[in-house]
């Protein structure tokens, strides 16, 4: 099985928790990074403005190659009970992903609101299947057990393909 890891990380808690991952199964870590070089804070403004007006973020890369994985691995920072939009720009560019299977995890301070079934949503209008999602809170980033659940979800979608 081959596997890849597509993130977008602000804070750097989503890297983490897709660092372990690669860490845990193997597969190549593609993060997604805004192509404006902002300061944080405007960033962060400006990606809720465009969360709010359903928008997408300008990224790199640009375009996302999925043709050569089997199991594809999504994270991203909960904004305003939403995934950002850079990650909803990173659907929108990966190429080559009908038939694949995905997971997904979503990091938060405290509640992921309807982040991961609205992803889940947009990749399987894609022709993806969603195998497993999970929620890490600021408290769950320390549990080992909660992430070795996700790698193992991630496992297990290789061992069925």
């Amino acid at each position: 099985m081959k596997t890849c890891i597509i993130y977008h990380s602000h804070s750097g808690n989503t890297r983490g928790v897709a660092e372990r991952v690669k860490t845990a199964c193997g597969g190549e870590l593609i993060e997604i990074k805004l192509k404006e070089g902002h300061s944080s804070p405007v960033a962060c403004f400006l990606g809720l403005f465009r969360l709010l007006k359903h928008e997408t973020d300008p990224i790199e890369p640009a375009t996302i190659d999925l043709s050569a994985f089997d199991c594809v691995v999504i994270g991203t920072p909960v904004w305003a009970r939403k995934s950002t939009p850079a990650i909803s720009a990173a659907v929108v560019a990966m190429k080559e992903c009908s038939g694949k299977r995905a997971v997904l995890f979503a990091t938060c301070g405290k509640a992921a609101g309807e982040t991961l079934p609205l992803l889940a949503r947009s990749l399987e209008a894609r022709g993806m299947t969603v195998t497993g999602q999970f929620v890490f809170t600021s408290q769950d980033l320390r549990d080992d057990n909660k992430v070795n659940a996700l790698a193992e979800c991630v496992n297990q979608t290789g061992r069925a393909l």
